[in-house]
């Protein structure tokens, strides 16, 4: 299956998940609720997220005469995609990413330690990785699926605070409330939105990683670059907020066992076999 697809049908799964929790807590008022949520978020999501983010990180705007924003020029003009913003984030864990609704809204941050660690060719491995995602438009897409999920969470809490302080009082639907149901989705809901986002992010990753060789020209430049960051960002992690893990170029932090299967990065073994396969 193509990862544009998979990933459609994923962020399908996730909407459909959000409609589904919402009936389950509230019949047809709460089927409403959920919708309207859902609609809203979205478009904050469109609107309003590169902001946000930039501002969450302190990311600061460079010039044109900075190095990275040549580095940035030069890839943009080869990925024929319009000149992003270009940011530093005063952090020396070593880590980029991309943001922004759409190519001609874009930006591209990296941090003061990803330019201390990596050569130049390294540095244009992971800005064309930036890049691609910027052309796949999968800063929307992983915007969309963190706060589709987030939403999905918030309302099992809500329906969960209901169950315990409502009595299980009667809804306005003509449906009377089923508990296990209810205690399945209170449960089980925010797991799966979990999983679904964290498999589109993976998704989006590999291809990214493809598209990021495609513009550079090679795939070493990357291959380098993510052996150099899987390591230095367990010693150095990113005080990140995980809501916005997915965007970055490698996970700000770690997960292992039970707990990978919930990571927004496939391992980076994988990408790399993946990367020199395209070579």
């Amino acid at each position: 299956m193509g990862n544009s697809v998979k990933t459609v049908l994923l962020l399908g799964t996730l909407s459909a998940l959000l409609l589904v929790i919402g009936e389950l807590s509230g019949g047809s008022s709460g089927l409403m609720i959920a919708f309207v949520v859902a609609v809203v978020i979205n478009l904050g999501s469109y609107w309003f997220s590169d902001k946000i983010v930039l501002r969450m990180y302190r990311a600061q705007q460079v010039g044109p005469d900075h190095p990275l924003a040549q580095i940035v020029a030069r890839l943009a003009q080869r990925a024929s995609l319009p000149m992003p913003k270009v940011y530093i984030i005063p952090s020396l864990s070593p880590n980029a990413f991309a943001t922004g609704r759409n190519p001609q809204h874009a930006a591209v941050a990296a941090t003061e330690g990803i330019l201390r660690i990596l050569s130049e060719q390294e540095i244009e491995g992971v800005i064309s990785h930036e890049l691609a995602h910027v052309k796949h438009r999968d800063i929307l897409i992983g915007s969309v699926a963190a706060t589709i999920a987030a939403a999905i969470m918030m309302v099992a809490r809500m329906a969960q605070y209901a169950a315990i302080f409502g009595g299980g009082s009667s809804r306005d639907d003509d449906r009377g409330g089923n508990p296990l149901s209810m205690l399945l989705m209170v449960i089980l809901a925010p797991l799966a939105a979990l999983l679904i986002q964290a498999a589109i992010s993976r998704s989006r990753e590999f291809a990214a990683d493809a598209g990021g060789a495609a513009i550079a020209g090679s795939p070493y430049g990357l291959v380098s670059a993510l052996k150099k960051l899987e390591v230095a960002s367990k010693q150095v992690p990113l005080d990140a907020n995980p809501a916005t893990s997915h965007m970055f170029i490698v996970k700000p932090f770690s997960a292992a066992g039970l707990l990978a299967v919930f990571s927004t990065h496939p391992p980076t073994e994988r990408r790399i076999r993946a990367l020199l396969h395209t070579a």
